[in-house]
């Protein structure tokens, strides 16, 4: 049995537009993914996030479920349209209500609530009317919506996350349009990135000044997959280390040096934008630790002639042409239903890349979980490839741990079926199945599995 230390967090995360519903209730405004699923051919089925999991209804019995495994903490979304339906202005006491209920229930059951402030539902009126992430407007109004978060929830909140996963907002909202707002471009995803940023900073900026005095928290999450090289010439290897530097570096570089790597400076140019002074020092040391969402692995080469860098939803990090990268997979790495790789030894060579290369951060893994093919209730229940999965990557948390990498707590995603962005219902990676027609909630074989792992503290 490998025993992870007596602090380490194990917990499980969801998202607001993926699983709350009640899009047109409590208040609550609309958002650019309620914009973005009713346009056509933009996700599978049709489907959207209007009732999702019915959680505004049912948190209850989610947070009972969560009691039932063991959880010991619970990563949430906060949707900014529920705080403040336009995205600006006086709070809806409706939204904030619904998220004080929800956290003193947590509490009730002994489970620690983790908010993130975004998870990608931008108040459709910030895009329509102020040009969303692309217009610098957007710091100030982040800021203030975070202020008022921490004011209504900051007595009970020891860990916040300012954003999740800004590099899908930038690239896969405004590079390649797979999520919402949609835009296809090679410049607007720096122009986002720049002011995520920001708004991350200034966020932290909010959160400091108020000095709460609850010995709290606050950080932002990047996603990255990791890059081996192709072959062990120089060229790949260079190639590995610039597509990782385009991924997590083009978010992590700014908050723990100081600016953008200098590879992304080389070879963006300006359409790079670039950092004053007095932004630099903002965001530099903007995050009390390290969030980390990761899935999966993939082979990085240098270019031949005649190959171009491809296209990969799954992970292609920074612009897909900018890095000058080839990405391909080992034919023997097995696969999730999402066609993501599964390379557990991905996951501790990155948590190994991100200790060195930012000097020891403490580090959370705030995602990790994979989708399986689920078309009836008897193969949800018994998901062994799930768990194979989870065994893999956890293990190799702990290999990185004896590395004496500082990672202090694992979430599993997701708690239970949800509405997964482009791929509506279609994929599933809950521990727990939900029936959409009933919402009725049942244990996987993972969730059981799961529940040993947080008891034991070891697996």
């Amino acid at each position: 049995m490998n025993k992870f230390p007596n602090d380490f967090v194990w917990g499980t995360a969801t998202s607001s537009y993926q699983i709350e519903g009640a899009v047109n209730e409590g208040g609550r405004g609309r958002s650019i993914w309620d914009l973005f699923c009713e346009q056509p051919n933009k996700i599978l089925n049709s489907d959207s996030g209007s009732t999702a999991c019915n959680h505004y209804y049912l948190f209850e019995d989610d947070v009972k479920l969560m009691a039932d495994l063991g959880i010991k903490a619970y990563r949430f979304s906060i949707a900014w349209p529920r705080i403040q339906p336009s995205g600006e202005g006086e709070p809806n006491l409706a939204g904030i209500s619904f998220y004080n209920k929800l956290i003193d229930c947590l509490i009730d059951n002994d489970i620690e609530p983790w908010i993130t402030l975004y998870h990608w539902d931008l108040p459709e009126d910030l895009y329509l009317r102020h040009q969303g992430w692309l217009s610098s407007s957007i710091v100030d109004k982040f800021g203030e919506y975070a202020r008022i978060c921490f004011e209504s929830f900051g007595d009970r909140i020891k860990h916040w996350i300012t954003l999740n996963e800004p590099w899908c907002s930038a690239v896969l909202g405004y590079g390649n349009g797979h999520h919402a707002p949609g835009h296809i471009s090679n410049t607007e995803p720096y122009i986002a990135a720049h002011n995520l940023l920001l708004s991350h900073a200034r966020a932290v900026e909010v959160y400091r000044d108020l000095s709460l005095n609850n010995d709290g928290v606050i950080g932002i999450t990047n996603n990255c997959d990791y890059r081996f090289p192709l072959t062990q010439t120089e060229e790949d290897i260079n190639a590995a280390e610039r597509s990782l530097e385009f991924f997590i570096g083009w978010f992590a570089d700014p908050i723990w040096k100081g600016d953008y790597p200098q590879i992304m400076k080389e070879l963006v140019g300006n359409r790079l934008p670039k950092f004053t002074e007095d932004e630099k020092k903002l965001i530099l040391g903007s995050s009390d630790f390290f969030g980390l969402n990761h899935y999966s692995s993939m082979l990085a080469s240098e270019p031949n002639e005649g190959i171009q860098p491809r296209e990969n939803i799954a992970g292609n990090g920074g612009m897909f042409e900018d890095q000058l990268v080839h990405l391909s997979d080992d034919p023997n790495w097995k696969k999730t239903h999402m066609e993501w790789n599964v390379v557990p030894e991905g996951c501790k060579e990155l948590l190994k890349w991100i200790d060195k290369r930012y000097n020891k951060p403490t580090i959370y893994i705030t995602e990790n979980g994979c989708a399986q093919d689920e078309p009836t209730l008897e193969a949800a229940q018994n998901d062994d490839d799930r768990i194979q999965f989870f065994e893999g990557y956890i293990n190799a948390c702990y290999e990185a741990i004896q590395d004496d990498v500082n990672l202090k707590g694992y979430f599993a995603w997701s708690l239970m079926d949800n509405f997964e962005w482009a791929w509506g219902y279609d994929r599933r990676f809950g521990l727990c199945r939900v029936d959409f027609n009933t919402f009725e909630r049942s244990l996987k074989k993972s969730a059981h599995w799961y529940k040993e792992v947080i008891k034991n503290n070891s697996i």
